[in-house]
């Protein structure tokens, strides 16, 4: 059953693949928020509270229909965390009722081997757990030891893919860790991927030294044949050698077109960390504003450390360039 799911995601990955190198009108990827609300309080996380009550089923089913309306190719929850949501599953198999890809990123603290089963029943396509330590400590509680059982149940049960993210940067107590986290992911056949973590406003934080050297290391390890092989998503990751230099990247963010975040509201926004702009409800964004975006450069995208928005953008890179000037309420609004 494991085998047959995956070279099914893989077919209608690669027909969505197709779809978005000869079709620029549709997103590619859009996170959806079903609960702002965490079970944990991470010190450099601004997208989680302790208060909010679980989106309706029903409202996140109309969103759902209307990412299906638009043509996009992916919807993953993220949060918050998405697993604190009642219906989660029942939003995933909607998900896939369209025929889009299903996604979820998660701390990882509420999986089972039940909850892994019903994931799997409902078809989730891929998971991503970051960790950010070995042990626990002030600024994060998503480590190694507490999550190291979760990760066994995943490798066992899962028919969805796995991706194991580390960080550097921003508070990361213990670089060091970032080597055994992936190193434990690889003995359990996930993918892995390294990120360098944005500060409070999703931009750059740069590297120290030492930090530098064990990216390097990680970094030579997750950009191999064999992590393109298992998955050639989180391999894109050139735009993180000039991050961890503290240097811009010379790119075209197509954030609020190919990519865009829908809160717990409902409302549009460029990403997690740009939350302000459009702010158009879902339920109003058209094709025209997928083109608007498309051709508008972010003044906030040479710091950018948003893999999922560099990775999306990859497909466009060799379309034609972005208009040249930020609208002033664009610039505005991205601070």
């Amino acid at each position: 059953m494991k085998l047959l799911r995956k070279v099914s995601r893989n077919a209608r990955a690669t027909r969505e693949f197709v779809r978005g190198l000869v079709d620029t009108d549709h997103p590619l990827l859009v996170h959806i928020v079903p609960v702002r609300r965490c079970n944990i309080d991470c010190g450099y996380c601004n997208e989680y509270d302790k208060v909010s009550e679980p989106v309706a089923i029903a409202t996140l089913e109309r969103w759902v229909d209307k990412l299906a309306d638009l043509g996009t190719s992916v919807v993953a929850c993220s949060g918050g965390e998405p697993l604190l949501h009642p219906h989660l599953e029942r939003l995933i198999r909607r998900v896939r009722g369209h025929g889009m890809l299903a996604g979820l990123i998660t701390n990882g603290y509420l999986l089972s081997p039940k909850k892994i089963d019903a994931l799997n029943e409902a078809g989730l396509d891929f998971l991503q757990i970051s960790i950010d330590n070995v042990e626990p400590d002030a600024v994060s509680k998503k480590s190694l030891r507490v999550l190291d059982r979760k990760l066994q149940w995943l490798s066992e049960l899962a028919e969805f893919d796995v991706n194991i993210n580390s960080v550097l940067g921003a508070g990361i107590r213990n670089p060091e860790d970032a080597r055994s986290i992936n190193r434990r992911a690889r003995e359990l056949g996930f993918s892995t991927s390294i990120g360098i973590i944005h500060d409070g406003v999703g931009a750059l934080k740069p590297l120290g030294s030492a930090e530098r050297a064990i990216w390097e290391d990680v970094a030579g390890q997750v950009n191999g044949v064999r992590q393109l092989l298992k998955n050639l998503y989180t391999g894109i990751s050139g735009f993180q050698q000039n991050l961890a230099d503290g240097k811009p990247n010379d790119w075209r963010c197509r954030a609020g077109a190919r990519y865009f975040y829908v809160c717990e509201e409902g409302l549009v926004h460029l990403c997690s960390q740009q939350r302000g702009y459009p702010a158009i409800p879902l339920e109003l964004y058209s094709v025209e504003h997928l083109r608007e975006e498309f051709e508008a450069p972010k003044s906030c995208s040479p710091f950018c450390t948003i893999g999922c928005v560099h990775r999306v953008s990859t497909m466009d890179f060799w379309r034609r360039p972005q208009r040249q000037a930020v609208p002033t309420a664009v610039a505005d609004a991205q601070g």
